[in-house]
């Protein structure tokens, strides 16, 4: 039942924070949240690794497709067309489901991925890929062309791991997790890189997935901290909302309106939810 507050919806109250899935119903590996045009929520590793589960607007969890056999997706992104791309790091492979199916094809590969993690779309459709390698420290930033074709925009960052493209698709950032920054190119229409700046440094904790809103603020994922901040576009602090979890992976936006922000959380094994006051970029 909902429960109403000065005949307002507790579900409508801007920035709070409700467990949307059942907790452990996704493994913690739980990643890559994405909404698809019907509205329909998925995330990877749904009961166990290897999986994406599709979730119902009121938070029913079941399986979607298992992936081949040695694939585990992060991030997944749609196409304007409805196709669904994951990012499946064991194999160094950009994974596709074709709008309206279930079988699950390698789009791309690059065996000098040390592996993809999470993965951004632009308006020509052109996918961009963090590319971490957590030993080092260090990452890599790619670019997958709807032809397939992969280009390395960028080697030997900080540990890239949260990537997002502006609503204009004129900006792609990109945050180091181990290192705490937030950096900003310039984006072309070539879809090259260039003026890199460094939009936000935190002093603690880590990051971990981001999304844009049509306004062009972040919501990035605070991974330990429990947290999703907002960030405007000149990198200040405009809200931060507490989450229950404390590893929360990623986020996206969906709902009727697509001001309902979806958070995977880690350490619950599950997602969250909150409204928001800007619609979400998918």
């Amino acid at each position: 039942m909902t429960v109403t507050v000065a005949n307002r919806s507790v579900e409508d109250e801007l920035f709070k924070a409700r467990v949307f899935t059942s907790v452990n119903s996704f493994t913690s590996g739980v990643e890559g949240p994405a909404v698809d045009k019907a509205g329909m929520l998925y995330a990877v590793n749904f009961e166990r690794q290897g999986t994406i589960g599709q979730i119902t607007p009121d938070g029913q969890a079941s399986l979607f497709v298992t992936l081949p056999e040695g694939s585990i997706g992060n991030g997944i992104r749609f196409n304007q067309q409805g196709d669904m791309f994951i990012a499946d790091y064991p194999k160094h492979n950009i994974l596709r489901v074709a709008n309206g199916a279930k079988q699950v094809t390698i789009f791309a590969s690059e065996p000098r991925m040390n592996q993809p993690n999470d993965i951004a779309i632009d308006n020509k459709d052109r996918l961009y890929a963090s590319d971490p390698n957590w030993k080092a420290n260090t990452g890599n930033l790619w670019r997958i062309d709807p032809d397939g074709k992969v280009t390395l925009l960028e080697e030997n960052m900080g540990t890239s791991n949260g990537v997002e493209v502006s609503p204009d698709s004129k900006i792609l950032y990109v945050n180091e997790s181990v290192q705490r920054k937030v950096w900003a190119y310039e984006l072309s229409p070539a879809g090259t890189i260039r003026n890199k700046r460094l939009l936000i440094e935190f002093g603690d904790f880590g990051m971990d997935g981001m999304r844009c809103d049509i306004a062009g603020n972040l919501y990035i994922a605070r991974h330990g901290k429990g947290t999703v901040v907002k960030v405007s576009p000149a990198g200040k602090i405009l809200q931060e909302i507490v989450l229950t979890g404390k590893k929360p992976s990623n986020i996206t936006f969906g709902g009727k309106d697509n001001r309902t922000a979806y958070v995977t959380l880690q350490d619950q094994g599950n997602l969250e939810t909150f409204r928001i006051d800007t619609p979400g970029r998918r």
